[in-house]
């Protein structure tokens, strides 16, 4: 692959600005510079830099974000502000996208990617992905709740009730929640319907992926072959 489109296909702009920051002397591949566009390049294990940012060639962008409180997992946010805006624009430039939302006063994992079929399979109601969330409830749980959860609550406009993989207190106000659906608010009705009231909602887990303990709030991360792995198995 050119260097122009190994730019262009990684998000930093249309080929006409990939072939000026290339012609500018503002790329560099293992410390050298490289000012031909036209220069083929090995996309194996590469990694280049432009304005001394170091970047590696990915084919498609699997990202995991630990979401704060206060965004919107959207482009064209209405209240608050978007996800988008804790990445770098070249996420953006190459049409990363939400996979899933999270509400904006919940927090944690986060997965987006520019590969259709990635986000179709993990967003596919038939897929049922397990989710672990953890709630803080306003009122103290208790056995009542927690067996109205696993047996299955019914949400209004759903034909049928709807039942928790996992429901269990980890604390007298906090709830560990596993659903395998992703409807509209479905964590907090389903806890109001069981009777209480989340206050504040954060998922720890899609799949057999964990947000990682060292991600700060706010931060992001590539996902390996392993984080994917992982991902699938649960």
């Amino acid at each position: 692959m050119n260097l122009e489109s190994v730019l262009f296909t990684q998000g930093f702009g249309s080929r006409r600005q990939c072939r000026a920051l290339i012609a500018d002397r503002r790329v560099t591949i293992g410390g050298a510079v490289h000012a031909d566009p036209d220069a083929e390049v090995s996309t194996e294990a590469l990694h280049f830099s432009v304005d001394d940012v170091t970047w590696p060639y990915r084919e498609h962008a699997y990202l995991l974000l630990n979401k704060p409180a206060g965004y919107e997992c959207s482009r064209d946010p209405q209240h608050h502000l978007s996800v988008f805006s804790l990445l770098p624009p070249q996420f953006a430039e190459r049409g990363v996208q939400c996979v899933g939302r999270l509400d904006q006063d919940t927090t944690g994992l986060l997965l987006l990617s520019d590969d259709g079929k990635f986000v179709h399979t993990f967003t596919s109601p038939k897929r049922k992905v397990p989710k672990v969330y953890l709630a803080t409830t306003r009122h103290p749980l208790d056995d009542a709740q927690l067996g109205a959860l696993r047996a299955g609550v019914l949400l209004h406009g759903e034909p049928k009730p709807i039942a928790a993989v996992a429901a269990q207190a980890r604390g007298e106000h906090a709830l560990e929640l596993t659903v395998l659906e992703g409807k509209y608010h479905q964590v907090k009705r389903m806890v109001a319907a069981a009777g209480n009231r989340v206050e504040a909602l954060h998922r720890e887990r899609i799949g057999g992926l964990s947000l990682p303990a060292t991600l700060a709030e706010g931060a992001w991360q590539w996902l390996d072959e392993a984080d994917l792995g992982s991902l699938r198995s649960g």
